[in-house]
């Protein structure tokens, strides 16, 4: 199958507009689009990870650095873009700290913005040319989680309050984290286990005693 892409943006007019660059400009074979974090990552559940995910980053549910650095542990072989209004030096900064490909203004063209997905896919971070950092080397992929044993210490944080019976927000508050950066860790613990629902991971876990 060709390039998958998945949008996550609160504006559906922006959301189709980018779909229509992807799939022309791209080329890609399957493109979905979510409008809030909760909805990607439903989607992200019910089939395999796309090879791009684009998001934006006042999206509801995305908090920074530490959503991003989740999607990363979550997603390890998707190349993680956040197209963006604001042009705010922190917060290019504190996406590319979180270790996203790409900082892409939404303030570009259509054909930059296509140039600047281009370099992505093609294997370089992409940032905006004031910071001068737009052809710099990738990051190392880490290999996906195939048990509760190749989980991040983050992620194993999450499940230990998970198994305790612990809400969402119950986790957030425990941790210290917002609650959609814990969503981002069930979703990595989920796909982990094999599971789709906190129920299920709480019942095959305890079954098999972790």
């Amino acid at each position: 199958m060709g390039l998958r892409v998945l949008i996550a943006d609160d504006h559906e007019l922006f959301r189709d507009g980018l779909k229509s660059l992807v799939e022309d400009g791209l080329n890609a074979d399957e493109v979905r689009q979510a409008g809030s974090l909760d909805e990607a990552l439903d989607m992200l559940a019910e089939k395999a990870a796309p090879d791009l995910l684009i998001l934006d980053l006042r999206m509801p549910g995305v908090s920074g650095a530490e959503a991003f650095a989740a999607l990363r542990d979550a997603l390890p072989a998707t190349k993680v873009v956040v197209m963006s209004a604001s042009e705010d030096r922190e917060d290019i900064i504190s996406a590319l700290a979180g270790g996203v490909h790409g900082y892409i203004p939404k303030s570009l063209s259509a054909s930059q913005i296509e140039a600047a997905l281009r370099d992505v896919l093609g294997g370089r971070i992409y940032a905006p040319a004031a910071l001068g950092q737009r052809a710099a080397p990738a990051q190392e992929a880490r290999p996906m989680p195939t048990s509760v044993e190749g989980l991040t210490v983050r992620q194993r944080d999450v499940l230990g309050q998970l198994m305790k019976g612990q809400s969402s927000k119950e986790i957030a508050r425990a941790l210290t984290i917002a609650e959609g950066t814990v969503k981002i860790h069930l979703a990595a613990i989920y796909r982990a286990v094999g599971v789709r629902t906190r129920a299920e991971a709480i019942a095959k876990l305890s079954a098999r005693g972790n």
